[in-house]
């Protein structure tokens, strides 16, 4: 068995997707694993410029952020782009982003130890 060509490796269909029942929402929402840039950027809404301290915000907007970041429609393509839709995202019920987040961070493989670095703790 030969190793994989970057055309190879760049053409897999590699992303995961969880449909989450949201009965808070009436419905259902599909989740998406984060490719490695979009973490990155995510990641980097709580890292401090320096790249080794933490923002002073904490984890505010953690929930309602990974769920933006991670719900997409049938095409694949995030539902929650702007920083007006990702703060009312973020009003809605708590349980049901819990959800949402789980399910991103289990896909992402984001464990609660990454989530605690990101906070300082």
């Amino acid at each position: 068995m030969g190793y994989l060509s970057a055309e190879q490796i760049l053409g897999a269909d590699d992303l995961a997707y969880e449909d989450v029942e949201v009965p808070e929402w009436g419905g259902t929402v599909r989740v998406r694993e984060m490719p490695g840039t979009e973490r990155d950027k995510f990641e980097s809404h709580f890292v401090g410029k320096d790249g080794a301290s933490v923002r002073m915000e904490g984890l505010e907007g953690f929930r309602a952020r990974l769920a933006a970041a991670t719900i997409v429609d049938e095409h694949g393509k995030q539902m929650f782009r702007s920083a007006a839709e990702v703060k009312r995202l973020g009003e809605k019920n708590a349980a049901a982003l819990q959800r949402v987040c789980d399910a991103a961070m289990r896909l992402s493989k984001m464990s609660e130890a990454d989530v605690k670095e990101l906070a300082g703790n």
